[in-house]
């Protein structure tokens, strides 16, 4: 056996000198790169010196806007700067033009539901299963790039990696195992199946696990992992990464560790209802847990696929790497789910994903960062009626250049960071939120303008209700190609209530503009009664003098100041 694997290793290297190629791969396109950041006119994103980066590994960065806050720097807002304008202006606003403004239209979610999801369910005509050559299919290259994953498989299965191909139809955990040799797929106590090849659901095809599926099992031993290029559904079932030479779960322990993982391509559906999904994914590119991605940049031109989609509903989803992920996706639905206890972050959409509907979910434990995040031009997208607590960062988050998005009537509560979190994404709506008892503010925005806040209320948080601020993330290890960056901030903060927050209500410094109308401000934690820091402070007698006295709308810009000194 010592022998044979070490031919496998030798085989394998001698594939992967050759880069792996076949004929096609060798065609690819060039490498899309990630649209630059919108902003207003005449202003310039800020550009350092970038990484070096291969367009097709998303694992190249997998940071976020965490990874370059400074915290030590949020108490007391942004310590003085070269670019600081000297004295700001504060002055009343027009009422009438703040407040006639029309609520977004919030989708009826209701329409999600499992009834509706098995519609999209083709039962006919029968699909057909063999067993065939990892090599032979181009929606597996991801998996055999410069990480030489091709070895892993080749180690798992001690020969040159197989797959278990659906094609042409429906087909069941059922009529897998009868279809196939117990050594791939076995029903190994009734209703209870394990997969120990990978499984490629390919274009036309679809692999139903049921509600007569009690659970589902992915071989960590060997190897396995679900690639869906058809049609996915998990419905009333249950499954996850099996240690088979321990009859236990796969347990996370290490990030680099395998386990197994669901990926569905470019052009796929995927509907996980009403099932439980865990112990999936580690830290290799698609490989997350549940990912729903379209191929990587040099690929999809070649497969030619649509974005895919998928509904995910009232599921259960824990000790996954990422509980969900998807890239470059359209029109998901994530609505009524827990997610609990996943390792990295609990919900994930990422770039250039749209139009998602993250609704009704509980998110909560999540061990190394946020709750709810969508990173980098994750554009159109509603984040609504959300309860988000006790993950070890942030509730919410949005980032990089994530634009035009709905973050309204959530729960975040008892985070170990902000409840919500803006970071340099701009025309951002923040509306009628609850953020309570988080260990740092309630709301942050950072170096993102025309960002609205209204109806939110911030109790009990441990420093500011609301907190602006800009950030220099030239040093930071920001992939600044990939990733500019705007230190400039502007708010409008209408309604709502900001009670009992450690640091002050608002505390926002260097504002292109910030204005703010109609917030009830109670039950200050000082001795000495509500009061603002930054500019607010600055300013504090007539500021307070606007809000209380007059009931009129504040209003602070600078005295004077150029696109050009904001952006230094």
């Amino acid at each position: 056996m010592a022998l044979k694997s070490a031919c496998l290793v030798v085989a394998i290297s001698a594939l992967l000198s050759l880069g792996g190629n076949h004929a096609a791969w060798a065609a690819q396109a060039a490498p899309r790169h990630a649209p630059s950041h919108a902003a207003g006119a005449g202003d310039k994103p800020v550009h350092g010196k970038s990484q070096a980066e291969d367009p097709d590994d998303d694992m190249a960065d997998q940071t976020d806007g965490s990874d370059e806050d400074n915290q030590g720097t949020d108490t007391n807002a942004v310590a003085a700067t070269d670019s600081k304008p000297k004295a700001y202006i504060v002055s009343t606003g027009v009422a009438k033009a703040l407040m006639d403004w029309q609520s977004p239209r919030i989708p009826d979610v209701s329409r999600y539901t499992e009834s509706a999801a098995m519609q999209n369910l083709r039962r006919t005509p029968a699909g057909h299963v063999r067993v065939g050559s990892m090599l032979e299919q181009m929606s597996f290259k991801n998996f055999m790039g410069r990480d030489e994953r091709l070895r892993e498989w080749a180690k798992r299965q001690s020969s040159m990696p197989q797959v278990i191909f659906i094609s042409g139809g429906y087909v069941t955990p059922r009529d897998l195992a009868r279809a196939l040799p117990r050594q791939y797929f076995a029903e190994t106590q009734p209703g209870v199946f394990v997969a120990r090849l990978p499984i490629d659901v390919q274009p036309g095809a679809t692999l139903h696990i049921g509600k007569d599926v009690k659970d589902f099992r992915l071989s960590m031993d060997r190897g396995a992992f679900i690639v869906n290029e058809g049609d996915l559904f998990i419905d009333q079932s249950r499954l996850e990464g099996w240690d088979e030479a321990n009859d236990k779960p796969t347990w996370f322990v290490d990030e680099k560790d395998f386990r197994p993982f669901i990926v569905s391509w470019g052009g796929s559906r995927t509907y996980m209802i009403h099932s439980v999904v865990a112990h999936l994914g580690y830290a290799a590119s698609k490989a997350y847990g549940i990912s729903i991605s379209q191929f990587s940049p040099s690929l999809a031109p070649v497969m030619k696929r649509g974005a895919p989609t998928g509904w995910l509903l009232n599921s259960e989803f824990f000790d996954n790497w990422y509980g969900f992920y998807c890239y470059e996706a359209e029109d998901v639905v994530i609505r009524g789910n827990t997610y609990h206890d996943n390792i990295k972050y609990g919900i994930d959409p990422h770039d250039r994903s749209r139009r998602l509907v993250i609704a009704q979910n509980t998110v909560y434990g999540t061990r190394i960062k946020h709750g709810i995040i969508v990173s980098r031009e994750v554009n159109e997208s509603w984040i609504v009626d959300n309860t988000s607590f006790d993950n070890t960062l942030s509730g919410i988050v949005v980032d990089r250049s994530s634009m035009h998005n709905v973050i309204a009537l959530n729960k975040t509560y008892q985070n170990k960071s902000d409840g919500i979190t803006i970071y340099e994404s701009p025309n951002t709506l923040i509306w009628r939120n609850l953020v309570t008892a988080n260990n740092r503010h309630g709301i942050r925005v950072r170096n993102s303008i025309d960002v609205q806040l209204r109806d939110n209320v911030a109790v009990g948080n441990a420093l500011s209700g609301i907190y602006g601020h800009i950030e220099n993330l030239n040093d930071t290890g920001r992939n600044l190609k990939l990733d500019p960056f705007h230190p400039i901030i502007s708010m409008t903060v209408v309604g709502g209530k900001l009670v009992s927050n450690g640091s002050g209500p608002i505390t926002i410094d260097q504002p292109l503009s910030l204005e703010v109308y109609d917030v009830d401000l109670r039950e200050p934690r000082r001795n000495l009664g509500i009061h603002f820091t930054g500019v607010l402070g600055e300013n504090q007698e007539k500021v307070l003098d606007i809000m209380v006295r007059q009931k009129l709308p504040v209003v602070v810009k600078p005295e004077a100041i150029s696109v050009s000194t904001a952006s230094k």
